[in-house]
């Protein structure tokens, strides 16, 4: 078959860009390996996280919340089988709808491991041991990211565990040993923290989400630490063992001293690693980069190779579905003869534990790093009638701001619905909004939103009214 695109891998990167090609014209295919669309964000990632994050969500509100609004219930307990079964419906429902948009923008699907024989051919080895060869004027490569691997502490699947086996546990862990204070982890840390489970996060570094804000770190240990979560900062793991039922992690403390921690399992979430394996890269003679062992792209997303291109977690930049998704319509549109851009700057990263928490743009550190003149205004949720009336009171609003012109450089929140409020902070930098223009901006009352009024004007002439 010849195609004008071939796109390996259906995360959000590749249908995305697989659809957006079919959407200006263009003869598209889409190559996946497994029996389902979506890749990792739809089966094991994005989607079944947040499916669990809310169930658990519910049921520690109504253990420990609901008394306060005046609901009275008793003998409570979680059904983990019922919220895995309720993930798995939701998996099920939403990578269907892939298929559904493949079929309704006549994108052709193959099912089959996916490598590159020479820059215009695909190899589709099928389950079934054939294999199949399809040809195009252009290929994109999204083949996403796996779970890291620590080369000395390999996880068996069964008790150290990865991401994807955390989705489908059978029971919920008495004592969960998370290595990693990144959002993965601590997401995932958070799903059975509320279903009664102990959990003691090792991280390497001196803060958790490491790459946010300090400041948001900062607050997020504390409010996870209010919920039960415990926190070894400093800590480097220097291996764990399993025996029966129990798993033992040993950790060197900041003095340097030997710690052991026995749990019955133990997560190991230190990040991801670029998917890159089979794809027939020597074919093209495309070599990895030396420190990320991702794939070299130009300001087109172009690889070396004329008519290749790379999105997402192959590429450099931010492992996020939304980047990806971005990409991949960005490369359709270049392939189309269009001029499309993405500004890096402003896609904005999300930690989806509760409160939530959100970032975009400059963080206080890397102002600081570079010299650049800022002001701050920051506004507590614990002064915004609508969180005192959700009794969602924790976390705070901060906006940077050039301390020249105003215009807003970063900002960062924890609090309730912070994935959501985040995205009125990307449209007014997108603008190049000022702090001013944000405070003179009528937000409804009561609303989250008001505390970025109120952050925005502390930021301007520290005029906020409510603190």
């Amino acid at each position: 078959m010849q195609f004008d695109v071939i796109v390996i891998g259906s995360g959000p990167g590749g249908y995305v860009a697989a659809i957006r090609c079919a959407q200006l014209g263009l003869k598209t295919a889409v190559v996946e390996k497994y029996s389902t669309y979506g890749g990792t964000c739809l089966n094991v990632g994005c989607i079944p996280s947040k499916a669990l994050l809310d169930s658990s969500e519910h049921y520690h509100n109504a253990l420990h919340s609901f008394k306060d609004h005046g609901i009275n219930l008793k003998d409570l307990k979680p059904d983990l089988k019922q919220m895995i079964k309720r993930k798995n419906e939701v998996v099920a429902q939403t990578t269907a709808g892939i298929e559904y948009l493949f079929k309704k923008n006549k994108v052709t699907a193959y099912q089959g491991m996916g490598s590159m024989l020479d820059k215009n051919t695909v190899k589709v080895s099928k389950a079934d041991g054939t294999a199949e060869t399809i040809t195009a004027k252009n290929v994109i490569l999204a083949t996403g990211s796996k779970p890291t691997q620590l080369p000395f502490l390999k996880t068996d699947g069964k008790r150290i565990i990865t991401s994807t086996e955390a989705l489908n546990l059978t029971e919920i862990p008495k004592h969960l040993i998370l290595i990693g204070g990144g959002v993965i982890g601590l997401e995932l840390g958070s799903v059975y923290a509320r279903l009664g489970s102990k959990v003691t996060v090792v991280e390497f570094m001196d803060s958790i989400i490491g790459t946010m804000d300090k400041s948001l770190g900062k607050e997020l240990q504390k409010v996870l630490s209010k919920q039960g979560m415990e926190f070894l900062l400093s800590h480097k793991v220097t291996g764990a063992s399993v025996k029966s039922d129990k798993v033992t992690v040993t950790a060197d403390n900041p003095k340097g001293e030997k710690i052991t921690l026995e749990g019955d399992y133990c997560l190991v979430a230190v990040g991801r690693t670029a998917y890159t394996e089979n794809l027939g890269l020597e074919n093209l003679g495309i070599k990895l980069d030396d420190r990320r062992k991702k794939i070299p792209v130009n300001e087109h997303l172009e690889t070396a190779v004329s008519g290749v291109y790379a999105i997402g977690d192959v590429v450099k930049g931010a492992m996020l579905a939304h980047k990806a998704e971005d990409e991949g319509t960005f490369v359709a549109e270049v392939i189309a003869g269009q001029k499309p851009h993405i500004n890096y700057n402003l896609i904005p990263g999300v930690v989806y534990t509760w409160p939530e928490v959100a970032s975009v743009g400059q963080t206080e550190e890397q102002l600081k790093a570079s010299g650049i003149p800022y002001k701050t205004g920051s506004f507590p949720f614990k002064a915004s009638g609508r969180a005192r009336a959700s009794n969602d009171s924790d976390g705070f609003v901060k906006v940077l701001a050039d301390a020249g012109t105003d215009e807003i450089l970063g900002v960062h929140m924890i609090g309730p619905r912070a994935a959501d409020m985040i995205a009125e902070a990307v449209v007014a930098m997108e603008f190049r909004a000022s702090a001013e223009d944000i405070a003179r901006i009528s937000h409804a009352h009561p609303t989250y939103t008001e505390a970025f009024k109120e952050a925005s004007m502390a930021a301007t002439e520290n005029r906020a009214i409510h603190i």
